[in-house]
């Protein structure tokens, strides 16, 4: 079988070989490039199976390489950036990228999500979701209700797949607050929930005041109820 084409699109030069050195042993065959001009003069894309994106490069925007790649290819891209902003990982996956992974990173993390965007994970499965008007595609980051697109922060998509996956349990607001702030949820206001569900609703509910999907069980939690009873 031959192997797996990798390029590395990374101004970094220490960075770039690290990638390569630390990974050279997994059967992979890379492509190096520190620049846009470089890819594009190697047609990075199509010269390979997967392809490792910095944003912030010294000849352009990652992003707008991001695009045309995507008008002409499907070839899995992982962003690997400094960028650690909310709006850029969205931004990063609605242009099309498969993974979004932010300075400083560990290279076995890196490994395994190679190995994902190659498949070597098992099949993923889509996770779709489609009731009562509702379509939350939460792979792709697409919402829409009656065929109206709804844009979602990563913060409330977190906290929607998990209310909707359990749907018609009533989950408690400490397990909420775990499950969508990993990182820290320690350190989470409990105001913060309150805050992301009322945005939701403001989202979601045909009526966010008398809410019929996000409801509220006093003293406990809240629940995603299909069907939208009152």
């Amino acid at each position: 079988m031959p192997k797996k084409r990798i390029a590395v699109i990374e101004d970094d030069r220490s960075l770039n070989h690290g990638i390569v050195l630390a990974l050279k042993h997994e059967g992979y065959q890379f492509t190096q490039y520190h620049s846009l001009a470089e890819a594009r003069a190697g047609r990075a894309d199509s010269a390979c199976d997967l392809l490792i994106l910095d944003i912030n490069l010294p000849d352009g925007d990652g992003f707008s390489y991001l695009q045309e790649i995507r008008r002409a290819s499907d070839v899995p891209v992982i962003i690997l950036t400094a960028n650690d902003l909310e709006t850029d990982e969205v931004m990063g996956l609605e242009l099309g990228a498969d993974d979004y992974m932010t300075k400083p990173f560990s290279l076995m993390v890196l490994r395994a999500r190679i190995e994902k965007a190659f498949g070597k994970g098992g099949t993923r499965r889509r996770s779709i979701y489609e009731a009562d008007g509702f379509c939350f595609d939460f792979e792709r980051m697409f919402f829409s209700r009656d065929g109206q697109e709804i844009v979602l922060s990563r913060t409330e998509q977190k906290l929607l797949r998990h209310l909707v996956e359990n749907r018609g349990i009533t989950l408690s607001r400490g397990r909420l607050v775990d499950a969508v702030w990993t990182d820290g949820a320690a350190y989470v206001d409990e105001n913060a929930l309150s805050v992301a569900v009322k945005r939701l609703r403001d989202k979601l509910e045909p009526c966010p005041q008398k809410p019929a999907y996000l409801q509220t069980v006093y003293g406990i939690g809240y629940v995603w109820q299909e069907g939208g009873r009152p």
